[in-house]
């Protein structure tokens, strides 16, 4: 049976970034190491990480870790959290990814630009993620969070508003977004076209993973999709891979994977998200050639 293995599934970049600068201050045993968060939407990789020594801690609980060392994993954070952290004299390694930092400041600079105007931040995304949480603070959290087309009823169609997006969600979706917000605004503020904004801030080497994955799950009879359960971004590449390939199995470890899904098969494939360690799938792949 052959089995193979994504070669464009796991970390991207900025997971990368993150998971390397905590390996680095890991290492380094001069003090404690804490992540605020679980580093990425994997228990097996933060399990791992955890036995190594870092320790996951959660916003009420950086007062009590003065002069401690803290990373800012790569979803990044708001300024409140900088804020505290200063005033628990706590070390910031900050693993913001590069793309999330520059979206909040962009986010920042256009909040400036909307309050001169009484304008409004729309932000596209699911609401209380980590990074989402990140990209509201830059607008002193009023900006308004919308998750799909049943929520632009909270846009106020007769202010001025700029839209942008998590970097995780879906290009297509998100073109669709715009469509119907233009036309709510187009029929209040018919004459003004600069009124209403939208800028496409999803990043390409995550939204790209999903033609690449159809191809993928198309060749070959089982596909094994490895991810943890509370990633966004896995449940949504996930429907990716069933949808073209309908023997597609969501699997977080090797324990979960079912001897039968095998029978009379030849060609398994083995793909991720992007919270995915590269070492996991190789993990599954391994176990699948011994059955």
């Amino acid at each position: 049976m052959e089995v193979v293995i994504d070669q464009y599934s796991g970390f991207c970049f900025g997971v990368i970034k993150a998971i390397h600068a905590a390996e680095i201050h890991i290492a380094d045993n001069s003090s404690k190491l804490f992540c605020l968060g679980e580093i990425v939407h994997n228990n097996e990789e933060v399990n791992r990480l955890e036995k190594e020594g870092l320790i996951t801690i959660q916003h009420q609980q950086i007062n009590q870790i003065n002069g401690e060392r803290m990373l800012i994993r790569a979803h990044g954070e708001p300024p409140e959290t900088y804020s505290l952290a200063k005033q628990s004299d706590v070390k910031l390694i900050d693993a913001t990814c590069p793309v999330v930092l520059k979206l909040q400041q962009n986010i920042r600079k256009g909040y400036k630009e909307m309050l001169l105007i009484d304008g409004q931040i729309i932000i596209y995304g699911k609401e209380g993620h980590a990074e989402v949480n990140g990209l509201v603070g830059q607008t002193n959290n009023s900006a308004i969070v919308i998750g799909s087309l049943d929520d632009i009823g909270k846009i106020d169609f007769n202010k001025p508003a700029r839209l942008y997006s998590q970097t995780t969600q879906n290009v297509e979706d998100f073109k669709m977004l715009v469509e119907n917000i233009e036309h709510e605004f187009a029929k209040n503020k018919p004459k003004e076209i600069h009124f209403f904004m939208a800028f496409d801030t999803i990043c390409r080497q995550v939204s790209n993973r999903a033609p690449q994955l159809r191809i993928f799950a198309s060749s070959h009879q089982v596909i094994l999709f490895v991810s943890g359960k509370q990633s966004s971004n896995g449940k949504y590449l996930y429907q990716i891979c069933k949808k073209v390939n309908i023997n597609t199995y969501f699997i977080s470890s090797i324990e979960e994977i079912q001897t039968q899904w095998f029978l009379n098969v030849n060609s398994v494939g083995v793909c991720g998200a992007t919270s995915t360690p590269m070492w996991l799938m190789e993990q599954v792949a391994l176990f699948v050639k011994s059955i």
